[in-house]
């Protein structure tokens, strides 16, 4: 954009005439006209004039780097809280779908009498599309980068999630050998698996509340 129509879209941001902005710098409106069809540049003694009437720096009328990287900023902002949203609902409906998905093995053999094969192959099928999601969320909606206050917010999460894959592998083993249901615990790490994409959850939505 150049000067005479920056000259012009903050003459209509104001509501001013050309005859008004001509009156307030001791010009004529054929002056006026001319900066800001670029027939002719304001002389540099009516720069500052010009900048004090429409509120901006002599840098963003003469450059318009202010107000381009400030628009950019908001742009950015806008798309990096979107995005966030979107991958907090990704990983609410996966979490979702695992609840599901854990719920029917639960009672689709022992009270609907349905076949093991054909149930447990409904249950593979609600995970991979529950996984899918997590997945096509992660990297979709991937954050461009980060600030030292997130690095820390993600090295809290990791701690978090290898402690929980700690005390399930301790769970895991203890039944599975107190029991030997082995064809049954390895559904804890499935439990586990839904654990750690709610720690996931928590932590983004914490990060989009600031």
């Amino acid at each position: 954009m150049n000067i005479g129509e920056k000259l012009y879209d903050l003459r209509r941001e104001k509501h001013l005439s050309q005859e008004e902005v001509a009156g307030k710098l001791n010009v004529t409106r054929q002056t006026i006209s001319k900066w800001e069809t670029n027939q002719s540049t304001p002389d540099f003694d009516k720069i500052v004039p010009l900048c004090q009437l429409y509120g901006i720096s002599a840098d963003e009328l003469l450059t318009g780097a202010r107000k381009e990287e400030k628009n950019l900023k908001i742009e950015n902002q806008e798309e990096k809280l979107e995005n966030k949203r979107k991958k907090a609902m990704g990983i609410g409906i996966a979490i979702i779908l695992y609840f599901i998905a854990i719920a029917w093995i639960m009672v689709s053999i022992p009270v609907l009498m349905m076949n093991p094969i054909v149930s447990s192959a409904i249950f593979l099928l609600i995970c991979g599309v529950a996984t899918f999601v997590i997945v096509y969320s992660s990297i979709v909606y991937k954050e461009k980068k980060k600030k030292e206050m997130d690095d820390e917010s993600t090295r809290l999460r990791k701690q978090i999630t290898e402690i929980a894959s700690m005390i399930t592998l301790v769970i895991y083993l203890f039944v599975s050998f107190f029991t030997m249901a082995w064809h049954i615990t390895w559904l804890l790490w499935i439990v586990y698996a839904l654990v750690e994409e709610i720690i996931k959850l928590i932590f983004l939505l914490k990060g989009e509340s600031k």
